[in-house]
C-alpha cells in the first residue's frame, strides 16, 4: 500500500504556523483579490481563500468585476492596488472572461505584491534560482516532498502539462533539488513511454484519465494536480487514484491533496510580501 500524501493536514499545519507567526510578531498583512466575471469554480476558490485569510489573520479585500469589464478598467484597478500602501498582495483569479488579456494583467501587478508568482520578473528570478514568489501550486508540491522526506536528487521527474501556472514553474522547482526533468504536453509523441520511466509523476493537464495506471512504474511518487468531475459529478484528478495507488509508493488524493496546499502557500506568500515590504 502506498503512503497517501495528506495535503489537507499539511496545509492546516502551515496555516496554523503562519497564524502563530502573525500573532506573535504583530504582522498586519493584507490581500486584495480581483474576481472578474461569474465563473462558479472561481467563486468557490475565492471563498476558500477568504476563509484561509481569516484563519491566518490576513486582512482580505475582494474586488468583483462584471464579465463586461474592459481591459483598461482591469488595468486601472491593478494600478490602484499597486499604489495602495496598505495592500501587500494582489491576486487576480483566473480564468478571465473572453476578451481580457490575463498576461498583460499579470505583467502589470507590482512584482513586490505578486503573491501568485506570475509576473515575468518573479518568473525570471525563479528560473535562475533567486529568491522570488514561487507560484503556489508548485510551491505546495515542493512542501509535500519536503514533509514526506521524498528525495528528488538524481530522480527522473516527468511533468504532464506545460502551463505557466504549474508545469513550467514546476520545472524550475525540481531542478533546484537536482532532479532530472522531462515535461510532456499534447504534442508529446509517446506519453506512456515517458511516464513509465519516471520516478516522480506530476499530472497537471486538467484532463481526466490522461495518465493511466499502466503508465506508472512500481514505486513511483504520483502527484495529481488535476481538478475534474467524473460521470457522477464528483471531484477527481488526472489519474485513476484507485488503480495508480496499487503501484505508487506515495500518491496524492483528489480532493485533499494538492488543492489545500495551493491555498496554504498563497497565505505564506502574502505574509512574505508583508515582511518584504516592511523590512
Amino acid at each position: 500500500m502506498p503512503v497517501i500524501i495528506d495535503g489537507k493536514e499539511l496545509a492546516k499545519e502551515i496555516r496554523m504556523n503562519l497564524k502563530e507567526k502573525v500573532e506573535r510578531e504583530g504582522l498586519k498583512p493584507k490581500l486584495a483579490v480581483i474576481l472578474c466575471g461569474d465563473d462558479p469554480a472561481s467563486a468557490v476558490y475565492v471563498r476558500n481563500k477568504s476563509r484561509a485569510c481569516e484563519e491566518v489573520g490576513i486582512k482580505y479585500e475582494e474586488y468583483k468585476l462584471p464579465a463586461t469589464t474592459k481591459q483598461e478598467e482591469l488595468i486601472s484597478l491593478i494600478d490602484k492596488l499597486n499604489n495602495d500602501n496598505e495592500i501587500d498582495g494582489i491576486l487576480l483569479q483566473s480564468p478571465l472572461p473572453k476578451g481580457l488579456d490575463i498576461q498583460e494583467a499579470f505583467n502589470r501587478i507590482d512584482e513586490k505584491k505578486d503573491v501568485d508568482g506570475f509576473n515575468p520578473y518573479n518568473v525570471g528570478k525563479l528560473t535562475i534560482g533567486q529568491d522570488s514568489f514561487v507560484p503556489c501550486t508548485p510551491y505546495g508540491i515542493m512542501k509535500m516532498f519536503e514533509k514526506y522526506n521524498i528525495d528528488l536528487e538524481g530522480k527522473k521527474a516527468v511533468i504532464v502539462g506545460r502551463s505557466n501556472i504549474v508545469g513550467k514553474p514546476m520545472v524550475a522547482c525540481l531542478l533546484s533539488k537536482n532532479a532530472t526533468v522531462t515535461i510532456c504536453h499534447s504534442k508529446t509523441k509517446d506519453l506512456a513511454k515517458e511516464v513509465k520511466e519516471a520516478d516522480i509523476v506530476i499530472a497537471a493537464i486538467g484532463r481526466r484519465g490522461i495518465v493511466t495506471a499502466d503508465m506508472i512504474k512500481d514505486g513511483a511518487v504520483v502527484i495529481d494536480v488535476g481538478m475534474n468531475r467524473n460521470d457522477e459529478g464528483k471531484l477527481c484528478g488526472d489519474i485513476d487514484f484507485g488503480a495508480a495507488s496499487k503501484k505508487a509508493s506515495y500518491i496524492t488524493p483528489v480532493p485533499g491533496g494538492v488543492g489545500p496546499m495551493t491555498i496554504a502557500m498563497l497565505m505564506n506568500n502574502v505574509v512574505k510580501a508583508y515582511e518584504n515590504r516592511h523590512k
